[in-house]
């Protein structure tokens, strides 16, 4: 039985983080870490003062103590989840990470950490399979199209952009594609932004909109031909599978994974 604890159960993404890994036969859920609650319990979504439900604590180090947990699931926010990370891996227990927003170097800072305390880890910029494939399918296209924007679309609630996903789908197709200019040299913007962000001549363009999950297009253009790839996320239980193979995973790792198509063949 793997012993979970999870940051940001009280979130969208982590309430069903929850409901997965506790339905899941081999897993469990021991322990919730939030910065709220502490000594309460979550049962079923909701905060609890009758001792039923999941201990809720706001130290880590009394968590750690008293759950022994193996795997920490962390879905809060970038500005948490490097520490969170930096807690767990001290602690000798393994990260899983969906929260976005991580900078390349804070990545570096962790890799470094977790090899120093040989521990793995695995940072998922998205959970979802289907989007995963998506991001390799881009990578193997952009060896021979390599003309390239990305369109990424989420709720209106999320707080960064671009998305995880869009930046690691810029980060693969980088390590196949030789920077180059898109478009009109002399291309001008008459309304600044109105091109999007542009990392090595691609355009990165982020919308935020209720009634959005998480979806992504990657368009390829050539002479008289465009390929689309696209992948749409319509809920939240599209990403468990994820969540549940790194969790599962995570245990036979012995260094920091970024991004889960490292661990599909």
């Amino acid at each position: 039985m793997i012993h979970v604890v999870i940051a940001g159960a009280r979130g969208r993404m982590g309430s069903e983080a929850v409901k997965a890994i506790e339905n899941a036969q081999d897993m469990k859920v021991v322990a919730v870490y939030d910065y709220k609650y502490d000594g309460q319990h979550l049962h079923n979504g909701e905060v609890r003062e009758d001792g039923q439900g999941i201990p809720i604590y706001t130290n880590f180090e009394q968590l750690a103590q008293e759950t022994t947990p193996q795997v920490l699931v962390d879905l809060t926010v970038p500005q948490t989840v490097y520490r969170n990370m930096e807690l767990a891996i001290e602690h000798g227990i393994r990260p899983v990470v969906g929260t976005s927003g991580l900078t390349n170097e804070e990545v570096d800072q962790l890799t470094t950490l977790a090899a120093a305390h040989e521990i793995g880890g695995i940072i998922a910029p998205n959970f979802s399979i289907g989007a995963v494939l998506m991001m390799k399918f881009s990578q193997m296209a952009a060896r021979y199209i390599d003309d390239i924007e990305i369109i990424e679309m989420h709720h209106d609630q999320k707080v960064d952009a671009p998305s995880g996903t869009a930046t690691k789908t810029v980060d693969m197709i980088n390590e196949v594609r030789t920077s180059k200019q898109q478009g009109h040299p002399d291309e001008t913007e008459s309304m600044s932004g109105a091109r999007g962000a542009e990392v090595n001549g691609m355009h990165i363009h982020s919308v935020r909109l209720p009634g959005l999950v998480a979806h992504q297009q990657v368009l390829f253009g050539g002479e008289g031909e465009l390929l689309t790839l696209r992948h749409d996320s319509f809920n939240r239980g599209s990403f468990m599978p994820g969540v549940l193979m790194a969790v599962r995973e995570v245990l036979a790792q012995k260094s920091l994974v970024y991004g889960l198509e490292n661990i599909i063949e």
